[in-house]
């Protein structure tokens, strides 16, 4: 009998072991405090020159004209910086795919047809400007520094990086300068390098959407500051 209890024992703890070691999860208690993490977070956001960037609306937003983008930005180009990439965009109650280049202060915008059209710069930004997403004072660098209530909930992996998950809240004027058109404030998560100085890889805030539905836009940012070159449509 004490053999068969040792026995049992030994398994048991030998379960427990194995399970213990599988979690890739940090125990709170070790998880890095998220305001500092959000403030170096920001203060090098603040100074990325280049990346590509996806925007995914998830759900129907009231006010949001746009559903995705994806693209490359530079601050270089022009006062904005330059950008140029592809998306969808809700026009006359259809989602339409369009192009788009933003170099020095015009916005060239091409539909599934036809050649690409010229427009003023402030005039496709009550659409969406793209040059928000890198601009300190309105885009994910003003996010990161107003994130009210923050927490770091777990170390995980997304797309492919280690990085610190945080949650917390935003207002709507903070997002307004991402979203223009945004109804509210919302619940924000963003995952956040571990390494080096914590670069956010993504950000996903959670809206109220259409008929009371939950809806999410999701911001991702890659290859960082990597050269970037934007020219006009001939």
């Amino acid at each position: 009998m004490i053999s068969r209890r040792i026995l049992l024992g030994a398994f048991a703890l030998a379960i427990a072991a194995t399970t213990g070691c599988s979690s890739d999860e940090a125990p709170q208690g070790q998880l890095p405090d998220a305001s500092g993490l959000l403030e170096q977070a920001a203060t090098a956001t603040a100074g990325i020159t280049s990346t590509h960037f996806s925007l995914q609306v998830n759900g129907t937003v009231p006010g949001l004209s746009v559903q995705n983008l994806e693209g490359d930005l530079t601050t270089e180009g022009g006062p904005s910086g330059a950008a140029q990439g592809t998306g969808k965009v809700a026009l006359g109650g259809q989602l339409v795919e369009v192009e788009f280049v933003l170099a020095e202060e015009d916005l060239y915008i091409k539909g599934p047809t036809g050649s690409f059209q010229k427009l003023p710069a402030a005039l496709g930004a009550g659409v969406y400007d793209p040059s928000a997403v890198l601009d300190p004072e309105r885009g994910v660098a003003n996010v990161l520094r107003s994130v009210q209530d923050p927490a770091t909930q777990a170390q995980e992996e997304i797309n492919g990086v280690q990085a610190y998950k945080v949650t917390g809240t935003v207002t709507k004027d903070v997002l307004a300068g991402l979203l223009p058109g945004a109804p509210s404030g919302g619940d924000i998560t963003l995952w956040l390098h571990t390494e080096g100085e914590h670069l956010p890889v993504k950000a996903s805030v959670a809206l109220q959407g259409e008929g009371g539905e939950p809806a999410t836009v999701d911001v991702t940012l890659s290859d960082v500051d990597k050269p970037v070159t934007v020219t006009p449509p001939a």
